[in-house]
């Protein structure tokens, strides 16, 4: 008899019951139910003490609620919040227990610190100038309230795509109908953004409708991890096999729908419309902007500090595959952008990022999966192949994921402006590539180790991994000319 599965080396709470009244807990806790979204809608308006930071947000954008031109629109954002923000840090003290008030001050006054330093670029772009210098010191009414909400709810103090910009940036039209995309608004905006059908609205909104799915992709890995526990004599009995199956199945089923929502980019928010608010989520290192980074009047002794900016790459579902399917990336310095990117996440995101992949490889979660030199007779053959074209299948997410965010930046930026760096600071040419190399080369290791098309995996995967060759072949070609066009070194995508 079996012995009972051992107990996880680095235990994690992955929540069922989200607790949303409890103001105690961050905003940001990974669920089964909400997965990487915050585990309440998030707070839409500040308390009273905050109104003038509500009053210059609302009249901030290109084009306001109102419909008419705004602050970024006449470049008077800058001098409006000199003249009118107060230093507001004692108010941000008042709600320190309360976490996802916290949040929602982070967010609001991540708004106010980006469209204040970004702004004199924006404007220079609109005028089909260079960016030029983008404003390289915070005022203290800015630097010091984000500084303090940043720390208190785990966030660098600048905008971040979980906590400000993207996940905690909607609201609900109608609370009955749920995260329908029709249902979701903008809170704040830089461009056109409170018009649900501006490509602004459409850009974070795709990416809340994205990932909405996550709940059951993390539900399917904490399935599949459960169902591969060692046990004390190393042995996996059939029911294992079909629990780790149904658990890639969940997993498959959940990125199946991200992916077909991230589709709906091209018609929610359109290629021509992107650089033109795109400006306001730049960061400040790496970028000809900020080539000092940016003071923080009253903070880090008046030192420079630089952040990255706002990135669709720090999301964590497809960071949760790369960990659960143990997709090793080239050792490049593209790979170290990569790594510098983890630190850009919600703190639970980031520890649950880790734990899985600690507990992938404490389990042997990638070997019980292809199952090498295992039996492939009867019912116990049928499973594990199962298990192998379910793990291809789940790569081949990966890479419809990877294939599409470059489709994304081939024709949203490469097309539209000779800008080098990506928002979070990456070269554009050949970041993505290089993460979308390397699970194309990993899926063709695996498909090779499992037999190839005589593996017995069906037309699905056969079909797959035909896919994979042609789009790899492409991809090379892109990218040199690209690098060609552009002066880029690609050789290693190094």
């Amino acid at each position: 008899m079996a012995s009972p599965p051992l107990s996880p080396s680095l235990p994690f709470e992955v929540l069922d019951d989200t607790k949303p009244a409890d103001n105690s807990l961050p905003a940001f806790m990974v669920s089964t139910t909400r997965g990487f979204l915050p585990r309440m809608d998030p707070i839409v308006s500040l308390p009273a003490e905050f109104d003038m930071v509500e009053s210059i947000l609302a009249r901030m954008p290109v084009k306001t609620l109102t419909g008419e031109p705004g602050l970024l629109f006449y470049g008077t954002m800058g001098d409006v919040v000199l003249d009118e923000l107060p230093d507001l840090t004692d108010a941000v003290e008042k709600y320190k227990d309360d976490l996802p008030m916290q949040n929602a001050l982070y967010r609001d006054y991540s708004f106010l610190a980006s469209a204040y330093l970004l702004e004199p670029c924006h404007i220079r772009f609109m005028n089909k100038q260079p960016y030029g210098l983008g404003r390289d010191r915070l005022p203290v009414q800015l630097a010091r309230p984000i500084a303090r909400c940043a720390e208190l709810c785990g966030f660098k103090p600048f905008m971040e795509y979980a906590g400000s910009y993207a996940l905690f940036n909607y609201k609900l039209v109608d609370p009955v109908q749920g995260l329908a995309y029709d249902n979701l608004r903008l809170i704040r905006a830089f461009e056109h953004g409170l018009d649900p059908t501006s490509s602004e609205a459409g850009f974070v909104l795709i990416h809340v409708s994205m990932v909405k799915h996550s709940g059951p992709l993390v539900a399917g890995v904490m399935s599949c991890l459960d169902a591969c526990a060692p046990t004390a004599n190393h042995s996996f009995p059939l029911s294992q096999r079909k629990a780790f199956n149904g658990g890639l199945t969940s997993m498959l089923s959940a990125m199946e729908k991200v992916n077909g929502v991230m589709e709906q980019m091209w018609k929610k928010s359109k290629p021509t419309s992107y650089t033109s608010f795109r400006t306001f989520i730049f960061g400040i290192t790496s970028q000809s902007m900020f080539p000092n980074g940016v003071v923080y009047e009253g903070i880090n002794d008046d030192k420079p500090l630089e952040f990255r900016g706002e990135s669709g790459a720090n999301d964590s579902m497809v960071p949760l595959l790369d960990n659960f399917l143990q997709i090793g990336m080239p050792d490049t310095p593209l790979t170290e952008i990569l790594k510098d990117f983890r630190s850009y996440r919600p703190g639970d995101h980031k520890r649950f990022l880790e734990w899985v992949a600690g507990e992938s490889a404490r389990r042997g979660i990638r070997k019980f999966a292809l199952g090498l030199g295992e039996s492939e007779d009867g019912e116990q053959g049928d499973l594990l192949r199962e298990s192998r074209a379910l793990w291809i299948k789940l790569m081949n997410q990966v890479r419809d994921f990877r294939w599409r965010h470059w489709c994304f930046a081939r024709e949203y930026i490469l097309k539209q402006t000779s800008h080098p760096t990506a928002t979070g600071g990456s070269p554009i040419v050949t970041w993505l590539p290089n993460q979308l190399s390397a699970v194309m080369e990993d899926m063709a290791e695996v498909y090779t180790q499992v037999g190839g098309s005589g593996g017995g995996l069906g037309k699905d995967c056969i079909e797959i991994m035909e896919l994979v060759e042609r789009q790899s072949d492409g991809l090379k070609k892109e990218v040199s000319k690209y690098c060609a066009e552009r002066g880029v070194k690609a050789a290693g995508y190094a």
